[in-house]
């Protein structure tokens, strides 16, 4: 500052900026043309305002911007001048804020200084409630808000000057920094308990306005009370009420030999109340499944409504139709044309989804029926496996419809097509031929495993038959063993070498040929030896028969309903992928069927079928692949 009594406008050059900063006011000043007229009054009017004007040490200083520079000008009051430090020099340090603070530190008065002058200065920052000055040119000052302890802090760093004398007890640099009071941390901590209890209040309020009402009362027994109970219970509108009520009762102990019949006569009518509700269930049934119904015959006609618009787009989209269009119509149609389409897949998926569950739902039905017979024998499992069989018939059947409904679409798509037909057509019919190769390849195969199990039956049946002719053949061999045994006691010298009884097929066939050689070559034997062969050659054959299992069918390689499922399956997803597929593939595709199907199994039963399933090499270097591929149409030729 050059001088004390110098304006404002000499003070502050053109283009240049400044905030001028005292700790009671705050100015913000620009700079303007020069040219501006001074008669308007809205610039003339502005003045340095005096910092020591009354009335503005209670408003706090507004926010400053961090890039402006601030500016301390000198303050002048009736005992003393403050002089602003160098602005050269780096800030006083200051302490940590205490919690609340309202206390101040102010150091490096004069030792001239009294508590009038203390309050000269720092009053006019903010209302005074005590001071407490010390011998030692330091004191501490206690204000009334918080805020004015940083007007205060405003004031670290200015040198202070009694009057206009220069004598060294009258001059002092102010020293001004946060100072830790028990009074100021009380009050705090009083205010933060004053907010938790608010807090608290608040949210018990916000609590009890959410919390449910509590339920009325339940009111004690007694006679006249049991009888307005009673009538409740068969009213339906008072139903629940009555029966929480007689629920506490019941477990409050109010039951006595007295009493006995009344409680009695309301359970009774607590139970007849089933039969109301069952036929409610039965009516709210029946209208889910009108609602049902309603909605497939609404969705039905609305698919047709989609069809029809569709087919007005294909009809558009014609060659004699087409040509009469503008560029910008055209461009249109196409985009209806492919929204509308893409609104009737949507569609027409959606029904189908509804018709899968109800399908699922009546395959599951069937499952639990099969599941609750006996599947002990056989005779069972065979069982079992028909009524497996005519739900995948049923199953069958409805993907044979799905096929012929996309197969309309595709015609009707393909009469109203224009003459560019698209890549995605040929991908949709080839898509369509695949499923449908695949349908008839688990028809054939359903078929298949129809046949084997009415063979199975039969050979069965036959097999238990041959088992009890073999068993009375075995008895009547015995019986002629042991009457040769007596026979050879009295030729020793033609009894033949000792076999086992566990004989095999082989040593069977060695008698016979040792019969037939003695024949030829022994003729003239007596009749007894050629006996004696031959009834070991039978006991030999009848011993083989016993070792035999009871069923006289090759072993089968298909073991379990579970493996003829999924060779089904496999060779479904197999013939749609006609280059094969790894067994990994395989598997990823059966465990979101069952997730208890492992590779190993699978592996295993492909192994099993090599007429049905063959495994080749593909690729070439590092890209060499295994893959299984459905051979049944070749194999069944060889068969």
């Amino acid at each position: 500052m050059k001088h004390e009594n110098s304006t404002w406008a000499e003070l502050i050059p053109v283009e240049i900026l400044y905030v001028c900063v005292t700790p009671f006011s705050c100015v913000l000043l620009c700079a303007f043309p020069t040219d501006l007229d001074s008669g308007l009054g809205m610039m003339t009017g502005i003045a340095p305002m005096n910092p020591m004007m009354p009335g503005l040490g209670m408003v706090p200083p507004p926010t400053l911007p961090h890039d402006l520079p601030i500016v301390k000008e000198i303050i002048h009051c009736q005992s003393c001048t403050l002089f602003p430090p160098n602005p050269n020099l780096p800030s006083p340090a200051i302490r940590e804020r205490p919690p609340g603070c309202k206390t101040v530190f102010v150091g490096g008065l004069p030792e001239n200084a009294t508590e009038a002058l203390i309050v000269e200065v720092f009053g006019q920052l903010g209302e005074i409630i005590t001071i407490r000055k010390s011998k030692k040119n330091f004191c501490h000052i206690r204000f009334v808000e918080e805020f004015t302890v940083d007007r205060a802090l405003f004031l670290s760093g200015y040198h202070i000057r009694l009057g206009s004398s220069t004598d060294k007890k009258d001059t002092g640099q102010l020293h001004v920094d946060f100072a830790q009071a028990r009074d100021d941390l009380y009050e705090w901590e009083c205010r933060q308990r004053m907010y938790a209890r608010e807090e608290r209040h608040r949210r018990r309020m916000e609590e009890d306005r959410f919390r449910p009402p509590s339920p009325p009362p339940i009111v004690h027994y007694s006679e006249h009370e049991c009888s307005q109970l009673g009538n409740k219970i068969k009213d339906e509108a008072t139903f629940a009420e009555a029966v929480r009520v007689l629920l506490s009762w019941v477990e409050r102990g109010e039951v006595n030999r007295r009493n006995a019949n009344n409680f009695y006569s309301m359970i009774q009518s607590s139970n007849s109340h089933i039969r109301q509700l069952m036929s409610q269930k039965a009516a709210h049934e029946k209208e889910m499944e009108e609602a049902k119904d309603k909605f497939k015959t609404a969705l039905s006609g609305i698919l047709a409504q989609f069809e029809q618009i569709v087919s007005v787009f294909h009809a558009a989209s014609k060659q004699k139709a087409w040509d009469h269009f503008s560029k910008a119509q055209r461009k249109n149609l196409d985009v209806w044309r492919k929204q509308a389409e893409e609104i009737r897949n949507m569609q027409n998926e959606e029904l189908m989804g509804i018709r899968r569950e109800e399908e699922m739902e009546m395959s599951d039905d069937d499952m639990e029926d099969t599941h609750d017979h006996d599947e002990s024998g056989p005779v069972a499992q065979a069982e079992a496996l028909m009524e497996e069989n005519g739900s995948l018939r049923c199953q069958l059947d409805a993907y044979r419809n799905e096929v012929e409904l996309l197969k309309q679409e595709q015609e009707k798509n393909q009469e109203h097509t224009p003459p560019q037909q698209s890549e995605e057509d040929a991908s949709r019919q080839q898509q369509l031929t695949f499923l449908q190769q695949a349908l008839q390849g688990m028809q054939k195969q359903l078929l298949k495993m129809c046949e084997e199990m009415k063979q199975r039956e039969a050979e069965l049946e036959k097999s238990m038959e041959d088992k009890q002719q073999l068993e009375s053949q075995v008895q009547s061999l015995k019986e002629g063993l042991e009457s040769l045994k007596t026979l050879t006691t009295h030729t020793p010298q033609l009894q033949p070498s000792p076999r086992d009884d566990s004989g095999s097929e082989e040593s069977a066939n060695q008698v016979n040929l040792e019969t037939s050689t003695r024949d030829d070559s022994r003729s003239e034997e007596s009749p007894n030896q050629v006996n004696e062969a031959t009834a070991l050659a039978l006991v030999s054959c009848s011993q083989e028969m016993e070792s035999l299992p009871p069923e006289k069918i090759p072993p089968s390689l298909v073991h379990s309903e579970r493996e003829a499922l999924l060779v089904g399956i496999i060779s479904t997803f197999l013939h749609v992928h006609p280059f094969g597929a790894s067994i990994e593939y395989i598997c990823s595709y059966l465990q979101r069927l069952n997730t208890k199907i492992n590779t190993g199994e699978v592996g295993a039963l492909l192994g099993q079928l090599p007429c049905t399933f063959r495994q080749e090499l593909t690729g070439v270097g590092a890209s060499l692949e295994k893959r299984w591929k459905f051979c049944g149409f070749e194999g069944i030729k060889t068969t």
